[in-house]
């Protein structure tokens, strides 16, 4: 039997609407960054405009003179250096705590065989559905009677304590890494612990610096637990330091705006510098919708 050749119009038809739908997707993929950037760009603009310009009706989108002093002077109006320190200290602390708290019982769920295991993966994964406004008042309560508020311990101790969206992550990719590698350490002698900092962890890169930029973006632009928990000043975070620019008068929106961009560049560097490894850890463990 001899195949039946396509004929001319058929084959034009289907690049016709090959090339329509790739118009359409990139189409909407240009609105969609358009959509995501635009905003960003109105907040560069915002810190380089002066505080009459930010008012001006109809408002402007690039301002008539670069307002740069807007960065150093909103920077030192307030102690930020110190909101800086106290961000960094409480983020590090909480990106560790996660860590932890998260490996062990993924590589648990992951590796080891236990009498009700399914149950208590299914347990874990059920406390994703419990709205963290349900939890506030009783850790507040706890907290309270621990004599821990207004200290940095009821922002670093709950990541300590395991986070089931990071525990799910990290164990879908754990299942991914081939047993032989475990069996193969456990007839050189390896147990557990140094299967899992040998074999497993140096093989898990891409879902441990996913689950870290989660975690540290996470803890960075936590607003709501340092409301609740911090009362001085010099203990308050970036994000809080920017809300003192709010007076019961006036706001300077340009200093503010300035000051926001400065707490957004870390994120960017970290964001870039793992990218690559960033989404191939989301793909691979099922985040990307695998």
């Amino acid at each position: 039997m001899t195949a039946v050749a396509e004929s001319p119009g058929l084959l034009s038809s289907k690049d016709a609407k090959l090339k329509a739908s790739r118009m359409l997707i990139y189409a909407l993929l240009i609105l969609g960054t358009v959509v995501f950037v635009l905003p960003f760009l109105w907040m560069v603009s915002t810190a380089l405009k002066t505080s009459q310009e930010v008012f001006t009706f109809p408002p402007t989108f690039w301002p008539s003179s670069l307002q740069w002093q807007n960065f150093i002077e909103g920077w030192t109006v307030l102690p930020f250096s110190q909101f800086l320190a106290n961000t960094v200290l409480i983020t590090t602390l909480a990106v560790l705590g996660n860590m932890v708290s998260c490996i062990l019982p993924a590589y648990a769920f992951a590796r080891l065989e236990a009498r009700g295991q399914r149950v208590a993966f299914a347990l874990m994964l059920a406390t994703m559905m419990i709205p963290v406004e349900v939890t506030l008042v009783p850790m507040f309560i706890v907290f309270s009677r621990l004599n821990m508020v207004n200290t940095f311990w009821p922002l670093i101790l709950p990541a300590w304590f395991g986070y089931a969206f990071f525990i799910f992550l990290l164990r879908q990719f754990f299942l991914t890494i081939p047993r032989e590698y475990d069996e193969a350490a456990k007839i050189d002698g390896a147990g557990y612990f140094r299967t899992l900092w040998s074999v497993v962890l140096p093989q898990a890169k891409p879902a441990i610096a996913t689950v870290a930029i989660f975690a540290f973006v996470g803890n960075w632009n936590n607003l709501l637990a340092p409301l609740i928990y911090l009362r001085s000043q010099e203990k308050f975070t970036l994000v809080l330091g920017l809300q003192l620019f709010q007076g019961q008068y006036q706001t300077f929106y340009n200093q503010m705006m300035a000051v926001a961009l400065i707490t957004l560049l870390p994120i960017l560097i970290v964001f870039l510098l793992a990218q690559r490894t960033f989404i191939e850890g989301a793909s691979i463990s099922g985040l990307g919708g695998r």
